[in-house]
């Protein structure tokens, strides 16, 4: 894998181990991290151990921790899954769980890293991502990596019993379209 890192904001991203599962347990269910996933239910030991055989281990995700250039120390997660090879496509997914993370351009640093990952080494030619379209930074964040808006989805998941729109995001790689 080549290195991806981002010397401006100070971090880099290396494949996530098992040795991370405690703290992305941690992370996932922290409430800022939490209340922006689509699922919300807790998130245990076993639910991510399913996720590394069932999703990473057979190539349909990759998940990256995002670590401070420094420190080494891990800030959050950047992932893609539901990896189509036919048809050139890939789900993504981004949380900061160390509040120190947030709001200094990790997120959108780590969202260019992960797409030129996805575009350069995966081959992809399209990454898109579903957001809460009230969580604005994030929506600001993912257009800053040059995710584009392409639809609304009204009323589309359920949430504590209230369903709610989502905004759905992509970017297409354009090195692919000359």
């Amino acid at each position: 894998m080549q290195e991806y890192k981002d010397s401006s904001v100070g971090i880099y991203l290396r494949l996530m181990n098992q040795n991370d599962t405690d703290l992305i347990i941690a992370w996932r269910n922290s409430e800022p991290v939490r209340r922006n996933f689509i699922y919300q239910v807790p998130f245990t030991r076993q639910g991510h151990e399913n996720w590394i055989k069932t999703m990473i281990e057979t190539g349909k995700a990759v998940q990256m921790m995002i670590c401070d250039l420094t420190t080494d120390k891990p800030l959050g997660s950047v992932y893609i899954r539901d990896i189509d090879r036919q048809h050139g496509k890939a789900e993504y997914g981004i949380f900061i769980g160390e509040a120190d993370g947030r709001g200094r351009g990790v997120g959108t640093a780590a969202a260019r890293l992960m797409l030129r990952y996805c575009f350069e080494e995966e081959g992809l030619h399209r990454v898109y991502l579903r957001a809460f379209p009230e969580n604005q930074q994030a929506v600001r964040s993912y257009e800053k990596a040059g995710f584009l808006r392409e639809g609304l989805l009204k009323e589309d998941v359920c949430i504590d019993g209230r369903y709610r729109d989502i905004l759905w995001m992509a970017r297409v790689d354009k090195k692919e379209q000359g």
